[in-house]
């Protein structure tokens, strides 16, 4: 099939598309008083949607062996001639056609722009639907939500247009071609045009019409465009009440008329009606205010006798003093995620109901901000975000970091300068070929959405270097919507004799600055030349198991104004759905799973949830460090504690969004709890509350104060928000009594072993490992394999980087030496010291010290451990044993921080407690296996194989422990969570020492303080075994 080569000429971007307008539901009046017309368009009686499963389909691998006819109403377009049934919306890859592939920079094709591959992969669509007399006789509209990346359309026969941007609604005027009876509209569909440049994002590369398609039937004079514009002039202390005036800007298909607008509260009362052609007005003197904790929302009613239209409006300002930014005359603080339309099984293709789940679940976790990154999401969605309160950065279609990965491309990193050195990266932002695109895109971005007032910020999109065709975007947002911010991350980057101009750029934004160069951004030198609120658009990358440093910067956006907030990267996992294993496990795939070229393997498999929206840890950390209050400071009274509570929120007082309660632990049991009162602290304040809780037991003591969400809807009452806990009391570890000697020991040895028995064990040491290869008490084998010095750990995606260096440093492949073995049997025990070291093959010695072995009457173990590393080699992923129980040993107890996974710096979901668990539970199983499940802060453990036995290890020092079924090596070898084979035995590894988890998939490297790095380490544990209670 011949067409019209629009899809490489970036100056034909659309062909007979109306002017870009707001989105809204146009309908019928209303039928009676008090009733709204439809507020979605499915209920719209002015709209016939044309999505369904009964579209006709054909792929290609080149629009050359569509049927040329292929749009004609007299076309067979059956099995005949390769077209069968699809799915409208969806992507055409989770339908069986094409295959995925997932790149993040690299472009999938040659750069060369504007030109894409001859071999330009192709979907025909055809779909019939029937019209009566009365809508054939209206104007018809043809509207597309969504379709990437270009496409033709017909109309019974007739070319009727072209467009582009594939994450932009595109609308078509078909009255001429419509007919009352049976219509065909068809519909080309290119894989790849020259807009394909600009939309490099990360993600899996999916093609179809992925977005709703109707038609709209409206009078022949009708409202064509209208802009809401709310001037908020004072505010209420609580930024929650305020005057406001309200104007609305019509504009016209067809002969201006009167409209009538009615504005209706937010308890659907009518307050007030005005009539006008081109412009409309109300004044309201205490109107409420729209925040995301109080996303109150009004309803204006256009009305033209014919047609009616509602929109939701929300009343509130955004502005910027003094470097920081203000929301109805509060600071406020974003505490945002990145967000992507991605299904496993429907790919770009989002429902309003997986939408709801996405916002539902981020309520419930203390998100209050969302970036659509990094393109407009469904049209209907600014409404939800409306609705259920989030403030939001809107981006435009537009990604172009594929210049970055040309031969010799590339730009400069840093954090320290206001501007980095770009060699290739805005290539496009320069090309004089791509301005008028780039500035289509952020028009149509800003047009649909600008009367949503959950939007505070326009972004011009992401990851696109800077030059003057972003330039003049920024320009044009401003001066079209100066009631906002505009944000534009990337405007960081010049190119060599250019001087960017960021006028109309309102923040510095940077994504995945460390917090050093966050303090050095807020210092006072700096301050004086580059005085703009900060914000990182991305940050604390949440891959696999991370993030790790979500604390960290919340610290910092407590302690300057001028940080606005943050947004982790990103809400889900990228992956595709396969089918399951025969037990029933999920298989998911991501990129190089489908044999595609170029690909990035599982760098999409990067959220704070799993692709069937469960939340990781990383989700839950982050709830708890966005929690809405936080302890301050305690004072134990004794019959009493007295905490100083500070209220994280914004807008509301204490009293009307959270309830809370307290729990007294002793020894990590709760002994006593109750509930508070409601807690009068105003919106950023801080007031003591005291706690009437007896403290004066014996033993390690901490209070926990759980906070839930007061109200509704958005998240339900009752709704777990986080927790405080307060350590009152630490009781030093008690040395075990040494047990009397009830017998001789007896010791037999060889070149290899030390068997050393005792009444009721036998335990047998390596000698030439410098650990125990047997423990067996009461006749019960302890070990299925020996002990062993343990010092690595299967790399979690955020230590892809040092991973690297650890293999070379060879911690992956570790060998003992020991040098002697000194024993000493006295009647209170054995003791067994031991000069060793680790080393890998070929490299010098990695750690090099000492352990001391004692083994008690009763058959318990207690091993002491100095050891010195080596300062030139990286850092340590962990130090300690590891050791291989019998698998029936599958019953774990403990005192640590659970009950969920725990590391030195992501620990904040947990909390200092006794959890019990079968092993089997305790494993996190990310989409791509590795370290996870550690346990940090631990006094004790215990393993039980459910009657005769409890295995027990205890420390003086707290420590961090991992029961699984899996080793190490299975989960540093395995690509994929479903292909894990358990070892038949239950791994527990002690580790004295674990390194954190950090963010450095995509960030800063792990912070010193959180790494393994010491250069003298040492390890205390006592091993012991006793009969179940």
């Amino acid at each position: 099939m011949q067409i019209p080569r629009y899809f490489e000429d970036p100056h034909t971007l659309h062909v007979g598309t109306m002017p870009n307008r707001a989105y809204y539901v146009p309908d019928a009046p209303a039928e009676g008083p008090g009733l709204y017309p439809a507020e979605w368009m499915e209920d719209s009686r002015r709209a016939l949607y044309l999505s369904g499963a009964d579209w006709q389909f054909r792929y290609e691998t080149g629009s050359e062996d569509i049927p040329p006819d292929f749009f004609k109403p007299d076309f067979t377009a059956g099995a005949e001639n390769g077209f069968a049934a699809i799915q409208v919306p969806g992507c055409w890859q989770t339908q069986g056609y094409d295959r995925h592939q997932y790149t993040n920079v690299r472009n999938p094709f040659p750069y060369d722009p504007p030109y894409v591959p001859a071999e330009n992969p192709a979907g025909a669509y055809r779909k019939t639907f029937i019209l009566t007399e009365e809508r054939a006789a209206c104007e018809s509209f043809l509207y597309f939500e969504g379709v990437d990346s270009c496409f033709y359309v017909w109309v019974n026969g007739a070319f009727v247009g072209y467009s582009q941007v594939s994450h932009s609604s595109s609308e078509f005027r078909v009255t001429e071609w419509v007919r009352p009876g049976e219509n065909l509209v068809a519909v080309l569909v290119l894989k790849w045009c020259d807009g394909s440049y600009l939309e490099d994002q990360d993600k899996f590369r999916m093609s179809g019409i992925f977005r709703d398609v109707y038609l709209l039937f409206r009078p022949t004079s009708h409202i064509r465009d209208f802009f809401v514009h709310a001037d908020v002039q004072d505010f209420s202390e609580d930024g929650r009440k305020g005057p406001v005036s309200l104007s609305i800007d019509l504009e016209w298909f067809g002969e201006p008329r009167q409209a009538r607008a009615s504005l209706f509260g937010p308890d659907n009362v009518l307050l007030q009606q005005t009539q006008g052609e081109a412009s409309l007005g109300f004044r309201l003197e205490d109107a409420s205010l729209w925040t995301a904790e109080t996303p109150v929302q009004y309803t204006v009613v256009l009305e033209t006798g014919q047609e009616a239209i509602a929109q939701k409006v929300g009343f509130r300002k955004v502005e910027i003093r003094g470097a920081v930014i203000y929301l109805n005359g509060r600071k406020v603080k974003l505490k945002g995620v990145n967000r992507h339309d991605s299904d496993p099984v429907t790919g770009y293709t989002i429902s309003r109901a997986q939408m709801q789940r996405d916002l539902q679940l981020m309520k419930a976790h203390n998100v209050n901000a969302i970036r659509t990154s990094h393109y407009p999401n469904a049209p209907w969605a600014p409404k939800l975000f409306a609705e259920y309160g989030f403030y939001v950065i809107a981006e435009a279609d537009l990604e172009t970091h594929g210049t970055t990965a040309i031969y010799g491309g590339g730009a400069e990193a840093g954090y320290y300068t206001k501007f980095l050195k770009d060699r290739t990266y805005g290539l496009l932002s320069h090309d004089p070929r791509f301005e008028q695109a780039m500035l289509d895109r952020s028009q149509r971005n800003v047009t649909r959405d600008k009367n949503c007032a959950a939007i505070l910020f326009w972004s011009l999109g992401n990851e696109a270097a800077y030059g003057p065709n972003l330039e003049k975007a920024a320009a044009w947002v401003k001066a079209y919507d100066p009631s906002r911010l505009v944000h534009y991350e990337s405007s960081i980057y010049q190119m060599e004799g250019e001087e960017n101009d960021l006028t109309n750029i309102d923040v510095h934004s940077r994504m995945y600055a460390p917090v050093e160069a966050i303090d050095f951004y807020f210092t006072e030198a700096y301050q004086k030349e580059h005085r703009k609120p900060f914000l990182e658009c991305e940050y604390c990358h949440a891959m696999g198991n991370g993030p790790g440093d979500l604390e960290d910067y919340f610290t910092r956006m407590e302690k300057y104004d001028g940080f606005a907030g943050a947004f982790v990267w990103e809400w889900c996992d990228h992956a595709v759905f396969k089918g399951r294993t025969n037990d029933g496990k999920c298989i998911y795939g991501y990129g190089g799973d489908f044999g595609e070229f170029p690909h990035d393997g599982n760098f999409c498999v990067d959220g704070l949830v799993y692709p069937d929206r469960t939340p990781h840890t990383g989700l839950l950390e982050f709830r708890n460090v966005m929690r809405p209050l936080r302890v301050s400071a305690v004072e134990d009274a004794g019959d009493s504690v007295l905490v100083s509570l500070k209220n994280q929120l914004n807008f509301l007082n204490a009293s009307e969004a959270v309830s809370a309660s307290w729990e007294l632990a002793a020894e990590g049991i709760v002994v006593q709890k109750g509930f508070l009162p409601p807690l009068d602290i105003p919106a950023g304040e801080t007031r003591a509350v005291r706690i009437p809780c007896r403290t004066g037991r014996p033993g390690s003591s901490s209070l926990r104060l759980v906070y839930r969400q007061k109200g509704g809807p958005f998240p339900p009452e009752g709704t777990f928000l986080g927790f405080d806990q307060a350590i009152l009391r630490e009781v030093p570890f008690q040395e075990p009594a040494v047990p009397a000697a009830a017998g001789a020991f007896v010791l037999r040895e060889d070149a290899r072993r030390l068997e050393i028995s005792g009444p009721g064990f036998r335990h047998v040491f390596h000698k030439q490992k410098g650990v125990f290869q047997e423990l067996c008490i009461a006749n019960r084998p302890l070990l299925d394999r020996p002990m062993e010095w343990n010092l690595w750990r299967a790399p979690t995606d955020n230590d892809a980087g040092i991973a690297a260096q650890w293999r070379e440093a060879g911690y992956d492949r570790t060998t003992v030496r020991v040098y002697s073995v000194d024993k000493e049997v006295k009647p209170e025990g054995v003791c067994l010291r031991v000069r060793f070291a680790v080393s890998a093959v070929s490299l010098q010695r990695i750690l090099d010290g000492s352990a001391c072995w004692h083994i008690a009457p009763d058959g318990s173990v207690r091993v002491t451990a100095r050891v010195k590393r080596d300062p030139s080699m990286p850092y340590l992923p962990r130090f300690g044993l590891r050791l291989f129980l019998p698998s029936a040993f599958s019953q774990v107890e403990y005192l640590g921080y659970g009950p969920y996974e725990s590391y030195v710096d992501k620990h904040r979901a947990s909390w200092l407690g006794r959890f019990a668990s079968p092993v089997s539970r305790l494993h996190e199983d990310y989409l791509r296996p590795q370290e996870n499940s550690s346990h940090w802060g631990c006094r004790w453990v215990e393993l039980s194989d459910g009657g005769n036995a409890r295995f027990r290890a205890e420390s003086p020092a707290s420590f961090s422990m991992n029961a699984s079924l899996y080793t190490q090596e299975e989960l540093t070898l395995k690509r994929h969570a479903h292909e894990l084979v358990p070892c038949g035995s239950t791994v527990l590894c002690l580790d004295g020492y674990m390194s954190g988890i950090g963010s450095a998939s995509c960030g800063p490297e792990l912070a010193e303080s959180y790494r393994v790095d010491g250069e003298e380490l040492s390890l205390d544990f006592l091993l012991s075994c006793r009969p179940q209670a």
